[in-house]
């Protein structure tokens, strides 16, 4: 891991040890992002807050909501969140032959329709202006139901929202993935565009 634009701060304190404590029970290590964000703690509770409501939501199938999250993370470039969510799939016993293949999704055999669509709709909310289509909303509405495509769309902008502000700040992968030896990501292919899989 490269060396993050704002460095770490020394996480202190009473509430610093309760979330040291708590993040190495869940993740075996402290991640560097909570050091980088210690220093405006109102700023990384709100955002683990929320984060901890995001988990929450349950209308719309955990693996499409993973894999969304990866691929904004594979699109923006943020190492960190899509290792972690890799790592995270793991934990929730999720398809791992797919998980590893996220980065790749568009030239895998491995993804349902549903899947890619779910991909190709988190690229295009990421896009810089976004790339979304009444046919696709359309398309996921016909597959998921209005509540499900509310809350992948919530999802994928919370996954623009962590994602984005990583990179900005140089936060790079904490290694969850290999640490619990799961084979390397596949590499992205490079698009110039997002074109549609429709």
């Amino acid at each position: 891991m490269s060396d993050t634009r704002i460095q770490p701060a020394e996480i202190t304190g009473f509430k610093g040890m309760l979330i040291k404590r708590f993040a190495k029970k869940m993740l075996g290590q402290v991640p560097t992002s909570i050091g980088v964000y210690w220093h405006n703690q109102p700023v990384l509770m709100s955002m683990s807050g929320f984060g901890q409501k995001v988990q929450k939501w349950n209308a719309c199938d955990e693996q499409l909501k993973t894999f969304a999250h990866m691929a904004v993370a594979s699109q923006v470039g943020c190492t960190w969140c899509l290792d972690f969510n890799y790592f995270e799939a793991k934990n929730k016993n999720l398809d791992m032959v797919k998980a590893r293949e996220v980065p790749r999704w568009r030239e895998s055999d491995a993804f349902t329709p549903l899947e890619r669509q779910v991909m190709e709709y988190a690229e295009a909310m990421s896009q810089t202006e976004p790339t979304v289509t009444d046919e696709l909303v359309a398309g996921l509405v016909k597959e998921l139901g209005e509540a499900a495509v509310i809350e992948l769309t919530a999802t994928i902008a919370f996954a623009n929202f962590t994602t984005r502000g990583n990179v900005a700040l140089g936060i790079e992968s904490d290694g969850f993935a290999a640490a619990c030896g799961l084979k390397p990501l596949a590499e992205r292919t490079p698009r110039p565009t997002v074109a549609s899989v429709s």
